[in-house]
């Protein structure tokens, strides 16, 4: 039990100490969604950035030695953050708010978790003129949003902030 003990408090200070670089632009981090209700209720199921599900009181435990990042929405939609054509590569605020809205990539029949995800520029493109907004952005693991080379497009539906995956005009589909 000592070495367990010492063993956890170890990787505790490591993880206090900021030092462990990033991925996708985001901090190593455990990335949980769930409601204010929940929250303050101590009940009910967060879901994880990899899409775990995981129960209220262990994730208030969790949350006891963390660093935390607060994304908060109006009415159940997101709030949008807007970068433009000032950068290509989504802002961490973006990546947690697509970590949450998205849960995954975005292109029908693909499983991939949401941190093995890319942030993609769902509509236009980015070599066509799209911006690095949030209402325009969706994820997409790397083989899926590289079918944009192949002459895939994305369309977000602004309603249900679903997005479409368009194959190639050419592209025998089977229809």
């Amino acid at each position: 039990q000592r070495l367990h003990d010492a063993f956890k408090a170890i990787l505790r200070d490591a993880l206090m100490a900021k030092s462990l670089g990033q991925h996708n632009g985001i901090p190593v981090t455990i990335v949980v969604s769930t409601t204010l209700a929940e929250l303050e209720a101590g009940a009910g199921i967060a879901v994880t950035g990899t899409g775990t599900l995981m129960p209220m009181p262990d994730l208030i435990r969790l949350a006891e030695q963390a660093y935390h990042y607060l994304v908060v929405y109006r009415k159940h939609t997101a709030e949008p953050l807007y970068l433009g054509r000032t950068k290509r590569l989504a802002s961490k605020a973006q990546r947690l708010l697509l970590y949450h809205r998205d849960r995954g990539c975005t292109r029908p029949g693909c499983t991939q978790a949401a941190c093995h995800c890319q942030a993609h520029h769902a509509e236009p493109s980015w070599n066509n003129g799209g911006l690095t907004d949030a209402p325009t952005l969706a994820l997409g693991c790397g083989p899926d949003n590289r079918l944009a080379e192949m002459g895939w497009t994305t369309s977000i539906d602004h309603d249900t902030g679903r997005t479409h995956w368009h194959p190639p005009p050419l592209m025998d589909t089977g229809g």
